[in-house]
């Protein structure tokens, strides 16, 4: 217990000293993209592909606000001081305490990421000489002028040591500007042992840095008898250990940086904003550079690109939907007519998560084929994602497994939680899906086959908008069908303009209904939708009920779609017809649906009729029953009167 206390106590007299340093005067500096170069900087020394080239034209703009020197010259004399303390002897307390002073006026976040990029120059600059020295003279020379052993597969230990060290250094770091870019707390307690976290946290990175130039710059006078003793053993030892402190540090501060951003989730969407951009940083770019990826060219995307744009959230599953509800939902956005018109102002940006707190193999596989195949940005790697994030958007937003879609307008703010029955209704036509666009657009809607069908198929969509009679029909019974479409082919021939669609019924299984498709275009009973198109046609009318559940002054359609739907559940056989946008719909099943057309026409076309008869005559063969039956009239669409006509089929002698 005692040696508890005094430890504690070691470390307030410990924080109080690195507190004292501390005397900001405005200086400024993009912490977080220089970060991003120094890890560029040290996945190259491993041989790893980066993104540095890019990232380093960036950072060439990047200066100090406030500072009277140029970034360059200040990490320049910061890695002067580190080499010229290495030289010196002392304690590496002392020295640590000295290069803090050397950033006294710099915020907490700078002065580790100028600190560390100052040391990673140095380890650049010795990676790239040993590299290049076999084949290159100036190299050559440098690592002589240098005194770098010609030979360091000896320090294969120290190195190993080295570059684990320099992990954990990156992600201390990492963990420092996040907890300096928190919002600040009202809770002075609170605040106060955040701050306590992140002067322990700069003090142990700094003096980690001190002590990996120290064993780089030792490389120079240690001679091959040396290295062949424990000084290779002490070395490594010395770094793991840092390495170690370093880790034990992490879990406080992702605790800490977890709670301070769940507070902040919870005012975020509450407070007024400029833009998107403090919004998606929140949610998605805490611990991931360039967090999101295109789709097409696998390219990482900074938060940047999504500026000024309407972001619809796709939160799902890693297996994200079903295949043919995921071909539909490509349909109704990047495949739909309106797309092109509005593709600038929206994007939609894949979030998936998992049932579990962990991702498995198979979930990540799953993930990176559908982000490499489907046309629209994801997070780059969702398995990063802060716990806090994930709590908020299933606790928040109510993510239960089903995919939803959140939508959060240019400013950041959510203006629809769920616009998945509007993608499924209307598609692209719905920008930009907000609450109240959905309630525009239900005040413009009326009960027709134009909301039924929609942008479904071509073949259904241009009947409609041509103002044609068109006639969709269910059955399983395929013997109902054939005697069905028989009927209404009479019908057509007649003269009344008919086109007749078979459209399934609601919850077939896909074996019963395939086997119908294959007979109705065999025996070319009728046109037809496909079996995906089927699925789409009864999910979409299922989303059109959702969606009027809770809308104003539209019972009429939600009473007229709740009567589709159990009315296409008749296996038997059922039937509607219609013309284009009108309201006036007829819906028949049963045995006797064709006969029943029959009367039913000459009302529904009525419409349509000249203001006079017209003067025509047909010649109809007779048939049995034809008699008792009505014949429409091919020019004017009213009922023919009958008359009886012999003919003598006996050839004249």
């Amino acid at each position: 217990m005692k040696g508890c206390e005094s430890s504690s106590l070691l470390d307030d007299f410990l924080i109080r000293e690195i507190r004292l340093t501390h005397d900001p005067d405005g200086r400024q500096l993009d912490s977080e993209l220089l970060l991003r170069l120094i890890e560029n900087v040290f996945c190259s020394t491993l041989s790893d592909v980066s993104d540095a080239q890019s990232d380093a034209n960036n950072v060439r703009s990047i200066d100090m606000i406030g500072s009277e020197e140029p970034l360059g010259r200040t990490i320049y004399k910061i890695s002067h001081e580190i080499l010229h303390r290495c030289f010196e002897k002392g304690n590496f307390h002392a020295k640590t305490m000295v290069l803090l002073e050397m950033v006294s006026h710099f915020r907490w976040d700078a002065k580790v990421v100028l600190v560390l990029a100052a040391f990673i120059t140095s380890y650049g600059i010795f990676w790239l000489i040993q590299q290049l020295k076999f084949d290159n003279v100036l190299a050559l020379s440098l690592a002589i002028l240098k005194r770098l052993p010609r030979d360091i597969t000896m320090f294969d230990p120290k190195f190993k040591a080295l570059t684990s060290l320099i992990n954990s250094l990156v992600k201390v770091t990492k963990l420092v500007v996040m907890m300096v870019s928190l919002p600040v707390s009202h809770d002075h307690k609170a605040m106060a042992i955040t701050n306590s976290k992140i002067y322990m946290a700069t003090y142990w990175i700094i003096r980690s840095i001190l002590e990996c130039t120290s064993q780089i710059t030792d490389l120079r006078s240690m001679r091959h008898q040396q290295v062949c003793l424990n000084a290779k053993i002490v070395a490594a030892w010395a770094l793991y250990s840092l390495g170690n402190k370093l880790n034990s540090l992490c879990p406080d501060l992702e605790e800490q940086i977890d709670t301070s951003l769940q507070a902040k989730l919870v005012t975020i969407f509450k407070d007024k904003h400029t833009d998107n951009q403090e919004v998606l940083h929140t949610l998605f770019s805490w611990k991931i550079e360039l967090p999101f990826k295109n789709h097409s060219s696998q390219k990482k995307i900074d938060i940047f690109e999504l500026k000024n744009k309407i972001v619809i959230l796709l939160i799902s599953k890693p297996e994200l939907l079903p295949l043919d509800k995921l071909l539909f939902l490509v349909q109704q956005t990047y495949d739909h007519p309106k797309h092109k018109q509005i593709e600038e102002n929206y994007a939609i940006l894949w979030v998936p998560i998992p049932s579990a707190n962990e991702w498995s193999l198979d979930e990540k596989r799953t993930f990176e084929f559908y982000s490499s195949s489907l046309p629209w940005f994801s997070v780059r790697q969702p398995w990063a994602l802060n716990s806090a994030v994930v709590n908020f958007i299933k606790e928040e937003w109510n993510f239960k497994e089903e995919a939803l879609m959140v939508v959060l307008d240019e400013n950041g703010m959510v203006t629809n939680s769920n616009a998945m029955d509007m993608v499924w209704i209307w598609g692209a036509k719905a920008f930009p899906f907000s609450i109240s666009r959905e309630k525009e657009l239900w005040e413009q809607e009326k009960w027709s086959l134009e909301l039924i069908i929609n942008e479904i198929s071509p073949l259904l969509t241009n009947g409609v908008e041509e103002g044609q009679n068109l006639c969709i029909y269910g059955s399983e019974n395929i013997e109902w069908i054939r005697e069905f479409t028989a009927k209404m082919k009479k019908i057509k021939n007649a003269g009344i303009r008919l086109q007749l669609v078979y459209v399934g019924c609601r919850n077939s299984t896909k074996q019963t209904m395939q086997n119908i498709l294959d007979i109705i275009n065999q025996e070319q009973l009728s046109t037809s939708l496909t079996s995906e198109k089927i699925h789409f046609f009864w999910f979409r009318l299922e989303s059109i009920k959702r969606s009027v559940a809770h809308e104003k002054n539209t019972d009429k359609i939600a009473k007229e779609v709740a009567e589709f739907l159990d009315f296409g559940e008749n296996k038997e056989g059922w039937a509607v017809l219609g013309r284009g946008s009108s309201t006036d719909l007829m819906k028949l099943s049963g045995e006797n649906v064709a006969e029943l057309f029959l009367g039913a026409i000459e009302e529904t076309l009525k419409t349509s009729l000249p203001s006079e008869p017209g003067n025509h005559t047909d010649l109809v063969p007779y048939e049995e029953g034809l008699i008792e039956r009505s014949v429409i009239c091919g020019v004017c669409k009213r009922p023919m009167k009958k008359f009886v006509v012999y003919k003598c089929d006996v050839a004249a002698e």
